[in-house]
């Protein structure tokens, strides 16, 4: 049975990643390859569906790319020039056979395939209504309400059926979806889940990430733009903008910890961000030590921008074991108490009678810091201060992202007073909210209108969370939503186009 590595809940997931091709020879064979690339997005389970002529084959299964897709035999079944792929992580819908992505099905128009990196905050209200006009759902994830609203639109073409359906949600996705013309590719009107278009001869690819693009041999094209809906169909890309224009808000957390260091974001480099966000910290939160050290994997290349930045000394203090498999050890086991000794170990040699400075991504409930810094004191070292190259995490996210909830966060009932106390560390400093948008090219945060979705850390979301039932108004920038009626010898593209003049 696969199952969360009982050390590894104290980190916020992005849970879900995305991979298509469109037209090229055995397009499930680079799938499976960019899907590797974006492992670590979602290792609960992956799935593979491929389009061969008209007809769709798919291989969906629990556990990791690796052993799933690496049989001949499997990958013989998906033959094809078109295929769509997903790891995943569940947010909604149990960890199940029939919640694994692609999800597929047979609609009027023929095949319909689907690869959804996301959260759809409206689908529980959505789902209620769908099934009491006769809809049967097949598995409990947000995503398959999408289908079911493409099935039961009045509009005409697929492609309406589809614009129809997304004007009809709320929340971020990044879609990929296969159907009998071609490949539909889609992020939602504030952009907040990321999805990158590539080239790899005459074939179009689109990926969660640029890693996925470099592990295929793509040359990275562009980013599918906030709003934005690309068709590739005979060899040809055409982009359309249902949703009119609004600012983007894309997650900025992927800057901070859920994107590869080798990838770029929004234009930006991964890694680049992060060491800047590591000088950001030591600017806004000095401290006299021996060494910095980082908490790894993904505390490095922040804890290099904070060396550089503060002129004290990079060391490895903690070494990581890579060898620690997500099923090693079941909650209930004995030998529970060892925590975090099973991936990290403290260089004993080196922190010995040391003053050093820990460096970390983010604090979720606190307990794997605790446990970081008491390791630390546990060899020898003379002053463990923390420093956090994000602000504190007090919000749940409700964009596709495994968050506790909130009453489980630290930050949301502890005073950072209270969560260095809590620690056990000497100091705990967090880079500020204008620190980190520094860190990505701006000036400083727009409180009016915010670049970035920084719900986790601010608690302004930027769209309506209708499944949540919060009495509360959130702070939000809602994404258009106005339905349009059907009407005879019209699209639902061309009806946007006229309101879009109107209202310019």
């Amino acid at each position: 049975m696969i199952t969360t590595h009982p050390f590894d809940d104290d980190k916020l997931r992005e849970e879900c990643g995305v991979f298509g091709v469109a037209g090229a020879e055995d397009a499930a064979a680079m799938v499976a390859l960019g899907l590797h690339a974006l492992q670590h997005r979602g290792q609960e389970a992956a799935g593979i569906t491929a389009r061969n002529g008209r007809e769709f084959y798919s291989h969906r299964a629990l556990g990791p790319v690796a052993g799933n897709f690496d049989s001949q035999e499997i990958m013989d079944r998906l033959r094809g020039d078109y295929a769509c792929g997903h790891v995943r992580y569940s947010t909604t819908g149990a960890g199940t056979l029939r919640n694994i992505q692609p999800l597929e099905a047979d609609l009027a128009s023929g095949g319909f395939a689907i690869a959804h990196n996301g959260n759809i905050s409206n689908a529980l209200k959505l789902r209620h209504e769908l099934v009491r006009t006769g809809s049967i759902f097949q598995s409990t994830s947000d995503t398959e309400v999408i289908i079911h609203l493409v099935a039961t639109s009045q509009y005409r073409t697929l492609l309406d059926k589809f614009i129809d359906a997304l004007r009809r949600v709320e929340g971020a996705y990044s879609l990929i979806c296969m159907t009998p013309e071609g490949m539909i590719a889609c992020r939602d009107p504030l952009g907040i889940r990321p999805l990158v278009i590539g080239k790899v001869g005459d074939a179009y690819v689109f990926a969660s990430e640029t890693v996925a693009l470099d592990l295929v041999g793509a040359e990275y094209v562009r980013s599918v733009e906030a709003g934005e809906l690309v068709v590739v169909s005979g060899g040809e890309l055409r982009s359309h903008r249902p949703f009119g224009t609004t600012k983007a808000r894309p997650c900025i957390f992927e800057h901070v910890y859920f994107s590869r260091p080798d990838s770029i974001v929004d234009g930006s480099s991964v890694y680049s961000v992060r060491k800047a966000i590591g000088a950001e910290l030591a600017i806004e939160n000095p401290v006299d030590a021996d060494y910095v050290i980082p908490v790894p994997d993904s505390g490095t290349p922040a804890a290099i921008g904070y060396a550089e930045q503060s002129k004290i000394p990079f060391e490895l203090g903690i070494i990581r074991s890579h060898y620690v498999g997500r099923t090693f050890i079941q909650p209930g086991d004995g030998v529970r108490h060892l925590g975090v000794k099973l991936k990290h170990n403290a260089n004993r040699p080196l922190v010995n009678g040391k003053k050093i400075v820990l460096i970390d991504d983010s604090i979720v409930r606190g307990t794997t810091s605790l446990k970081i810094v008491q390791m630390m004191r546990e060899a020898g070292a003379a002053e463990v201060h923390m420093r956090i190259a994000s602000p504190p995490t007090m919000h749940s996210c409700f964009y596709g992202v495994n968050t506790p909830k909130r009453e489980k966060l630290l930050a949301s009932a502890k005073s950072v007073d209270e969560m260095c106390e809590y620690i056990q560390a000497d100091s705990l400093s967090f880079v500020s909210i204008d620190g980190l948008y520094r860190a990505v090219g701006e000036d400083a945060r727009q409180d009016i209108q915010p670049q970035y979705c920084d719900a986790c850390f601010t608690g302004a979301y930027p769209t309506p969370l209708t499944d949540q039932d919060s009495k509360e108004e959130p702070d939000q920038l809602s994404m258009l939503n106005e339905r349009v009626a059907p009407r005879d010898n019209s699209s639902l593209t061309e009806q946007v186009n006229e309101l879009t003049e109107q209202v310019g």
